[in-house]
């Protein structure tokens, strides 16, 4: 089993919280870990919780850390011994198989990009998110924040890569791709849209089943939307604000409701939060994975505790198990070939 490199010190509540999760990830999946950063802080903590001889656990040290606030590139190419870019050595080497990064998602995409490196073929590399839908599974939303600045390629090679995801990873068999658009119709949409509708509609590997509205993202009726970073953190963020309002919106009517509201709010509360809460929550997956990358790479929430950071390094060992680069890079050199017959 590939070990799973850990930046601990990235995200909010690094390296106590960030510790802890690699801790349960091994103590329940048996999962090689290898945690990067302040080394003399880190092994106080596995001390502290009777760990500091686990065979399983690694520490490798690094002197810097990538803060929130900097600019991702220029941080990365000063602090050559930030925890995220050491992380991401170890896996451009190969002595690990992934990194599980929290904290600044600019960082860890840069780290992605030029410390791991790009597979053969793929020009930018794109975040997964994964979002609950209506049938009780996922929607998988690419890119939700790599890319900005989109050609048709782009759109093309997101929809590869969701699609190999879904197919290897999530266990979908036949997933529907889909572009995300203003309208069902093929010439809807910007210029550049409705070009990679075209290409995404003649090529033969990708079973594209056409555009996906917004309201899409949440139905289930796709398994994956495509659509450029920037819009993709539109919606991710915007679903997040959503699900705050509807929340707070639930809580003011149960409040000023009455005392049967209060109870019926009473009563509902341990269902609600046992089947709605923990879908909606996170820390359910831990992060969301960079692909497009030589290795794997999770993208982990900046305010990650350790049962989300447990969660994404048990991800990162099944996007390792799945050598995702290799099928991606197989998969592309085919969609090349029968460009050119």
């Amino acid at each position: 089993m590939d070990k799973i490199a850990v930046d601990a010190m990235g995200g909010d509540f690094a390296p106590l919280e960030i510790v802890l999760g690699a801790i349960e990830a091994v103590r329940e999946y048996h999962i090689p870990v290898v945690l990067v950063g302040d080394e003399e802080r880190i092994r106080d903590i596995l001390k502290k919780h009777h760990e500091e001889n686990n065979p399983l656990i690694e520490v490798h040290h690094a002197s810097q850390v990538i803060e929130m606030g900097e600019h991702p590139g220029m941080a990365y190419r000063k602090k050559k011994d930030a925890s995220v870019s050491v992380g991401a050595r170890l896996v451009k080497n190969g002595e690990c198989g992934a990194l599980v990064a929290p904290g600044s998602t600019g960082a860890a995409v840069t780290a992605g990009l030029l410390g791991i490196g790009r597979i053969k073929g793929i020009e930018r590399p794109a975040i997964l998110t994964p979002i609950p839908n209506e049938k009780g599974g996922y929607t998988y939303l690419i890119d939700s924040g790599a890319s900005a600045q989109p050609k048709v390629e782009t759109y093309v090679q997101n929809a590869l890569l969701g699609y190999i995801y879904a197919q290897k990873v999530a266990g979908i068999a036949h997933p529907k791709i889909g572009l995300l658009n203003i309208g069902e119709e093929s010439v809807k949409g910007s210029p550049l849209v409705a070009e990679a509708n075209q290409v995404l509609s003649s090529q033969k590997v990708i079973p594209f089943a056409g555009n996906a509205e917004g309201r899409d993202v949440m139905t289930g009726e796709f398994d994956v939307i495509v659509t450029d970073g920037f819009t993709g953190n539109v919606v991710l963020k915007f679903g997040e604000g959503a699900g705050k309002l509807v929340a707070a919106l639930l809580k003011d009517a149960v409040m000023k409701g009455g005392l049967r509201a209060k109870l019926g709010g009473l009563l509902l509360k341990p269902a609600l939060k046992k089947y709605m809460a923990k879908r909606l929550d996170y820390s359910e997956y831990g992060g969301a994975p960079l692909l497009g990358i030589r290795g794997a790479l999770l993208i982990c929430h900046g305010a990650s505790k350790a049962r989300a950071i447990k969660n994404a390094i048990r991800m990162a060992r099944d996007v390792c198990s799945e050598r995702l680069d290799e099928v991606v890079a197989e998969t592309l050199s085919k969609m090349n070939l029968k460009e050119q017959e």
